[in-house]
């Protein structure tokens, strides 16, 4: 029997078809194979996500006093717990620890200023004077400096101290600067700061002179015979002796035995005890950042402290977070340059 040709070609249609339907399932079986698996692997990739994941009251902006250390079990009593601070960029420019020198101009305009003279008034202190009322320091170095007199006076029983330099305009030192110029025939100074560059002009640097009893007239201070209470007591009061002949290549300023800046207790006696002027100080410092190894010591009162370094960035609004330890008292200072400095008070609640 003969078939058509129709018939013939109905039938290979029809096999072809099957041969399609039949690839198609396969395929579509391996996709779904592959599908299934992904699938699997994806379910098990986020169960662990969720056991690894902190909560979110757990997860908080905290490091241990080591920030590389890790810990497990109880918390340690002894370590401090660190959190963070917003600190605008442009707050290196303010604080104790400024750097001003030659190569460092001061920032300044609004400080916080009060007549000596008007503050001794106010407080009865007759164990120093001033040149007149208008001779200011800021109000926050006022009292460690009045202190700092009068257990001279309770020492010496010499009441013959005067300050003879304080908080100074731009201009005015502008004047200063000159005129020492125009005195010496010089084009620079190695005795009076540059306007803009000088500590007097922060209102943290004071002058000592000594005035003459009964004429009132002003007497050179250069700090011995009984005025060396000074240089050995003076950190202990936040103070250090600024300029030395040993730090002028450092300084560049020539020895002023009688110019007194603050910089407050623990930084005075770290840098009295290892006989470093601000400038080494600010390097040693910088040294100790928040992610290495903090610069620790303990002071003569056996107060511990604990310093580190976080670099500053960003325009001036811009915020820095600066770790700083939770409930416990610190202090943030910029330090003019590039950063800012954290001091930490161990084992001295913060009440604030």
């Amino acid at each position: 029997m003969f078939m058509r040709k129709g018939d013939h070609m109905s039938k290979k249609q029809i096999s072809k078809e099957k041969s399609i339907r039949r690839t198609r399932f396969l395929t579509e079986l391996v996709i779904c194979v592959v599908l299934l698996g992904t699938g699997v692997l994806f379910i098990k990739n986020a169960f662990d996500n969720v056991r690894t994941v902190k909560a979110p009251e757990e997860e908080q902006t905290t490091a241990p006093t080591e920030p590389t250390e890790m810990t497990t079990g109880a918390p340690d009593p002894d370590k401090i717990i660190f959190e963070t601070s917003n600190v605008k960029t442009k707050e290196i420019f303010t604080g104790d620890l400024i750097l001003v020198n030659n190569q460092h101009r001061y920032f300044g305009g609004g400080e916080d200023l009060v007549s000596i003279l008007e503050k001794n008034d106010e407080t009865g202190r007759t164990s120093f004077t001033a040149v007149d009322y208008d001779y200011k320091i800021l109000s926050a170095v006022y009292e460690p400096m009045a202190r700092m007199i009068d257990d001279f006076y309770e020492y010496s029983s010499l009441d013959d101290l005067m300050i003879y330099g304080s908080f100074r305009t731009t201009e005015f030192q502008q004047q200063l600067y000159e005129q020492d110029l125009q005195n010496n025939g010089t084009d620079s100074s190695t005795r009076v700061a540059k306007p803009g560059y000088s500590e007097h002009e922060t209102g943290y640097a004071f002058d000592f002179s000594r005035y003459e009893k009964g004429t009132g007239a002003p007497v050179d201070y250069d700090g011995t015979g009984e005025y060396e209470w000074f240089a050995e007591n003076c950190a202990k009061y936040g103070f250090v002796i600024r300029y030395t002949e040993e730090k002028e290549s450092i300084t560049e300023i020539q020895d002023e035995p009688w110019h007194f800046r603050y910089v407050g207790i623990p930084h005075a006696y770290y840098m009295m005890k290892n006989n470093l002027c601000l400038e080494e100080y600010i390097d040693v410092v910088r040294n100790h950042p928040y992610s290495g190894d903090h610069l620790k010591y303990t002071d003569d009162s056996g107060q511990e402290y604990e310093v580190y370094f976080v670099e500053a960035s960003g325009g001036a609004e811009d915020n820095n977070s600066v770790p700083v330890p939770a409930g416990v008292k610190y202090e943030i200072s910029g330090n003019n340059v590039d950063g800012f400095i954290v001091t930490v008070y161990v084992d001295v609640k913060n009440n604030s």
